[in-house]
């Protein structure tokens, strides 16, 4: 232990005689340092990947902030913020220690921009350009290498004293930043649709073509914050789940009716390129749904999902199509029934042989399979049926209709999708309560327990494969029209990957957390085509934080809830019972 010069441990905090503040920790002001140094790796980090000139393109606040210049922003407050949110200490110790993480991260900025200015290092950082240079330091050249280092170490004291608030306080104020920074974002969408409505003087006032404009982000982050407090000072969710059933309903019909109208109207007012994404966002929840009875609820990894997508919409392609490789040419509605058939029996097949296999070995076995479906229908073997390379072409659209018409395009499949996302969400509702989904719950706990017990254990898993297949089946083919073709190109192992991480994100074993993890990590990347190089980079991020921050997932079933919360303690969990009782 280390002792001061007054005999008291490094570790006390206590006051000395004459009321100085006691020295901190050792251990502690070397975690601040860390922290400062982790920071500047990251913010280096930022902009040495180009995110910080590339990002810089798209305003946030119009004229005022850009996304790249938010990530930076971001970055050094994250880092005076980490570096001060464990300890309570007094209001100059924990500003000036976030001053100290922040202006390390800041230091490493500036010594970028001082090394920039006598070695050109663009030959192995091809992103340190003269564009980064003049962002980091407001286009004042060397002689504003100082701005990096103040606005970090500014960043970072805020953030500490932002610590001192109570956690109420700090609560809203992040609700707030995370609403200025969303707005800020999905600015071009909201405007457009507001501009065919009354409220256009108000939408210009607000929202600018990209981004806010300074009055709508002062407007959004003064009422985001202020409804944010009001509601955790009053407790109004409390006070809700408290009103009696009939009056809870009074208010949510209303509420459902008018999220039902939006999404009618949708397509009308923000185009074909939105409804195009939130069909993708719809498919991605079928095969969510899918999975989440296969490893959310039995507890069976399947990383070859994609091959039931792929049967699925080859099976309509093939029933479908009027070009060379069609058979039938049969309508839309008669085809899918047979793809979903179709698709459960190719689940059937896939469960037989992996009945007895477990864990790692499962997750290895699925992927071979979901890679032979992929190599056979690329192959020559089977080119004179499935089209090889070339795959199946002239899938006609559901329903027929003039291109005039407000059907006409992805508009139709937006419906379709959307109807089949909420069916295949009311079956999973419907089997997750059932004595069958008790049965897949009991198997994901201890598959010898629950052979113990009286279940069954062929006979479940074999249903998890087939009805997830089934689910699966049916976004292919809704996705093959939507498409109007089919390749062997579209049946990628990261397909598989993407679902599995919706899943993962969102929640094991829950139908809400399913929709949630395919927005965001689906539909946000659709939206955000001009990103898409770095997709791959945010799933990581978002994958890492959710295992740090959240495990269970944003909205978990409260079976995972429970785990996580409790760690197995003494109240022993749902599927403990029998899942044989009704």
């Amino acid at each position: 232990m280390t002792v001061t010069s007054a005999g008291m441990p490094a570790t006390g905090a206590a006051p000395s005689a004459n009321g100085a503040a006691p020295a901190m920790p050792v251990s502690f002001q070397r975690r601040v340092i860390r922290t400062g140094l982790l920071g500047a790796v990251i913010a280096l980090y930022l902009c040495m990947v180009g995110i910080v000139p590339i990002f810089n393109a798209r305003p946030l606040v119009q004229g005022v902030i850009s996304l790249g210049q938010a990530a930076l922003i971001l970055s050094l407050f994250a880092t005076g913020f980490v570096a001060t949110r464990r300890v309570a200490e007094s209001s100059g110790r924990l500003i000036a220690d976030g001053a100290i993480a922040g202006g390390l991260s800041g230091v490493a900025l500036s010594a970028l921009v001082l090394l920039g200015s006598v070695v050109d290092v663009r030959a192995f950082l091809p992103n340190a350009s003269p564009v980064l240079y003049g962002i980091l330091t407001f286009n004042l050249g060397t002689i504003g290498f100082w701005i990096p280092m103040a606005a970090g170490a500014v960043l970072g004291g805020l953030a500490g004293a932002i610590g001192l608030a109570s956690p109420r306080m700090r609560r809203s104020l992040f609700v707030g930043l995370i609403s200025l920074f969303a707005l800020g974002l999905f600015a071009g969408l909201i405007r457009t649709p507001m501009l065919q409505l009354p409220v256009a003087e108000l939408a210009r006032l607000l929202f600018a073509s990209d981004g806010l404009t300074l009055i709508g982000a002062v407007v959004v982050l003064v009422a985001s914050v202020g409804l944010h407090h009001v509601q955790r000072t009053r407790r109004l969710d409390l006070q809700f789940a408290a009103l009696p059933p009939s009056r809870r309903r009074r208010i949510q019909v209303p509420l459902i009716a008018l999220a039902a109208v939006m999404i009618l109207v949708l397509p009308q007012g923000l185009g074909s390129f939105f409804a195009q994404v939130i069909a993708i966002v719809a498919l991605y929840v079928m095969m969510g749904l899918g999975l989440n009875i296969t490893l959310g609820l039995a507890g069976l990894l399947d990383l070859g999902f994609v091959a039931f997508f792929a049967v699925g919409a080859y099976t309509v392609g093939l029933l479908t199509s009027t070009a060379e490789f069609g058979i039938a040419q049969w309508p839309f509605w008669a085809a899918v029934p047979v793809a979903v058939i179709v698709a459960m029996v190719f689940g059937a097949f896939l469960g037989l042989p992996i009945l007895s296999i477990r864990g790692d070995y499962l997750a290895i076995a699925t992927m071979g399979f979901g890679e032979i479906i992929r190599i056979l229908a690329g192959s020559d073997l089977l080119k004179p049926i499935l089209g090889g390379p070339r795959g199946i072409i002239n899938i006609p659209k559901p329903i027929e209709v003039p291109p005039d018409s407000f059907l006409a395009g992805p508009n139709q499949i937006y419906y379709i999708a959307l109807i089949g996302a909420a069916l295949i969400a009311f079956v999973a509702w419907r089997l997750r309560g059932s004595r069958l989904g008790r049965a897949w719950i009991a198997i994901r706990e201890d598959e010898d327990v629950a052979e113990a017990i009286g279940i069954n254990l062929i006979q479940t898993k074999i249903l998890a494969y087939m009805l997830g297949a089934a689910f699966a089946g049916l976004g292919g083919a809704v996705f093959a029209a939507l498409v109007g073709s089919i390749f062997a190109s579209s049946i990628q192992l990261m397909v598989s990957i993407n679902v599995a991480s919706l899943i993962i994100v969102g929640g094991m074993g829950s139908i809400p957390g399913v929709i949630v993890g395919a927005i965001f990590l689906i539909g946000l990347p659709e939206l955000f085509r001009e990103f898409s190089e770095y997709r791959f980079l945010f799933y990581g991020i978002a994958l890492i934080a959710m295992m740090q921050l959240r495990p269970e997932g944003l909205l978990p079933s409260k079976i995972v809830r429970r785990e996580f919360q409790h760690g197995g303690g003494d109240e022993p969990p749902e599927s403990s019972a029998s899942p044989l009782a009704l």
